[in-house]
């Protein structure tokens, strides 16, 4: 049960980790366009992330794909870039009205990125030990809680600047994309492989 949480801990460093920040700027891109009236499509893209962000790392760990890093480390802002473009051009009523079917697709796409790209820590992390779904499975378990705790508190920054502050909703996701587009900028451009 030890080795259970600290895989627990590692994925909640894992996204939590101020230093790796491109993980906060991506949830926070996708919670963006959100209210805590649409809450459950939020955790269903959260889900979607941990899933596929897992789905990657089953992939790598068992060597039946291999993908070149230096690609992940450039695609992994371009999801981050993108999805605060996609805010930027699509309404909010889509995801008040669950048409959500280009978001989870997009996300699941997205978690296959993100977790190729922590794919070979996991590996060294994991190196050695005969079970590697209980620790797959305590580092997806602190992914999915931090994941939701950084969506709450962008859906509580929503509801204070919108509600309280009387921002609305279209000017605060238009101005949260461009300034993580801004943020986003130059991790693009250090990571480019080419």
């Amino acid at each position: 049960m030890q080795e259970f949480w600290f895989y627990v801990q590692l994925g909640l460093q894992h996204v939590l980790d101020i230093n790796a920040y491109d993980h906060i700027l991506f949830l926070t891109a996708l919670a963006l366009p959100f209210t805590f009236n649409s809450w459950k499509n939020v955790v269903l893209l959260v889900t979607i992330f941990t899933l596929t962000h897992c789905l990657a790392l089953v992939l790598s760990v068992y060597e039946l794909i291999s993908i070149d890093v230096s690609w992940i480390e450039f695609l992994i802002p371009v999801t981050i870039f993108l999805t605060a473009i996609f805010n930027m051009v699509y309404s909010q009523e889509q995801n008040e009205n669950n048409q959500i079917l280009f978001p989870v697709f997009a996300t699941g796409f997205f978690g296959l990125i993100h977790g190729f790209g922590f794919s070979n820590y996991f590996k060294m992390m994991i190196m050695g030990e005969e079970d590697k779904f209980g620790p797959l499975f305590g580092f997806a378990s602190g992914i999915e809680i931090s994941q939701v705790i950084i969506v709450l508190l962008v859906l509580a920054l929503a509801f204070v600047v919108q509600s309280i502050f009387n921002i609305k909703q279209r000017l605060f996701v238009l101005v949260g994309s461009i300034f993580i587009m801004l943020v986003t900028l130059p991790l693009l451009y250090q990571t480019i492989p080419f």
